[in-house]
């Protein structure tokens, strides 16, 4: 019968180690310290083997079940793999020294199986882009934490700082792996916390809370009952697409393609070197298919109520998240404003695990007088960033869904 995490935790050492079966040759080696371990007993060429799969709880259930099944596809494919494994410790460079990279290739292999496929790609890319060059220049038993900080500050001076708190906790947990397959004796990274890293200044924007988001696009649906419905949709698509309320204010319809699904914001607006583009998803089509009719005969998208010709004032959409009750004063309401969505947006995309410079150029952050910064800001991460806008859009509709139906 097979084992259970609840089942493994109550699990009594005895006078004698013994073990417990799982399923497909799992076991578990219960020693009489109470220390548990993971084996998998197989047959190879008519001789019976075992392969140790870790140390529970650091191998859990879940992971241990995943290199059962790496194992066994091995098996079939005539590859015997407790040889295999050997092989993969024995990865050493030209000069006989072995290197991070070859390290972090293991790890990776060995933690994917628990990762979705793109978010693999992007660990990956992630650490390979941002530390093989540096930490390669010298063995992996001669890296020390001035190292892995010169990495980090590396990283930093691009102001990805979102990618450097990631790729910090990848090379830490690298490290990790490689004491537990014996290629290290100590972790560089291990006693880097985030004090390490530099801060975000403050910017003391009130956002919501991120389980409060599909409450408050309910209650956003129906604020045309209580207010204007060009500010309903306003705050609609501030939503969709976490721009600073500003640069969503003075939006101008020329500004759109939605043939291409984008909408691209000059720079003369954003303050900025280039365009800020932005892909724009099948749900906030939809909404500024719906202010069309509404605001498509005059050259600004939101217009104020007063003039045509001037932007909805900066007041409007605050006023109105604050009537919905998003002023504090509601219990079970944090108190909001127009500018929080992209903390809402960063923090629930890289909890996703999608890559942090996307997220960073979707977010418009990056060094204003830097033309490089400017052209990598333009061209680069675009085609991650139409997924991560999708992706966004398909998940506030299931959050706004998830509470209409009362789940």
């Amino acid at each position: 019968m097979a084992l259970t995490d609840k089942e493994i935790k109550t699990i009594a050492p005895k006078s004698k180690d013994f073990f417990v079966s799982d399923e497909k040759g799992l076991r578990l080696l219960v020693k009489k310290n109470g220390a548990k371990y993971w084996r998998f007993n197989y047959r190879f060429r008519g001789k019976q083997k075992t392969l140790a799969l870790g140390v529970y709880p650091e191998t859990s259930l879940k992971r241990a079940r995943v290199e059962r099944d790496r194992a066994r596809i091995d098996i079939s494919e005539g590859i015997d793999p407790s040889k295999a494994r050997r092989e993969e410790r024995r990865h050493f460079n030209s000069e006989g020294a072995r290197l991070f990279s070859e390290l972090a290739k293991l790890w990776w292999e060995h933690s994917k199986g628990t990762w979705s496929k793109d978010h693999a790609a992007r660990v990956w890319t992630r650490l390979s882009d941002n530390s093989f060059k540096h930490l390669d220049k010298k063995p992996i038993d001669e890296i020390v934490p001035k190292d892995v900080r010169e990495v980090i500050r590396l990283i930093e001076t691009r102001g990805a700082l979102d990618v450097a708190s990631r790729v910090l906790q990848d090379i830490r947990r690298t490290f990790s792996y490689g004491i537990h397959e014996e290629w290290v004796k100590f972790n560089p990274a291990a006693d880097m916390s985030k004090d390490i890293l530099q801060g975000r200044k403050t910017n003391h924007r009130a956002s919501m809370r991120n389980n409060e988001l599909g409450l408050f696009l309910v209650d956003v649906g129906g604020y045309h009952k209580k207010g204007r419905l060009l500010t309903q949709y306003a705050i609609q698509l501030l939503v969709h697409t976490f721009l600073r309320p500003g640069e969503l204010r003075g939006a101008e319809w020329r500004e759109f393609d939605l043939e291409e699904k984008l909408w691209r914001i000059p720079a003369s607006r954003m303050k900025m070197n280039t365009d800020h583009i932005v892909p724009l998803s099948h749900q906030a089509i939809q909404i500024i298919e719906k202010i069309r009719p509404i605001t498509g005969r005059y050259e600004l998208v939101f217009p104020s109520e007063k003039s045509r010709f001037k932007p909805m004032s900066d007041n409007t959409m605050r006023r109105a998240m604050f009537k919905l009750g998003y002023d504090g004063s509601i219990e079970g309401r944090s108190k909001a404003t127009p500018h929080g969505f992209g903390a809402n947006a960063s923090s629930i995309l890289n909890e996703k695990g999608f890559n942090a410079d996307a997220i960073e150029r979707q977010l418009s952050h990056m060094p204003r007088d830097d033309v490089r910064a400017a052209y990598t800001y333009y061209a680069q991460y675009l085609d991650e960033r139409v997924k991560i806008m999708q992706w966004w859009a398909d998940y506030l509709e299931e959050q706004r869904n998830r509470v209409l139906l009362g789940m």
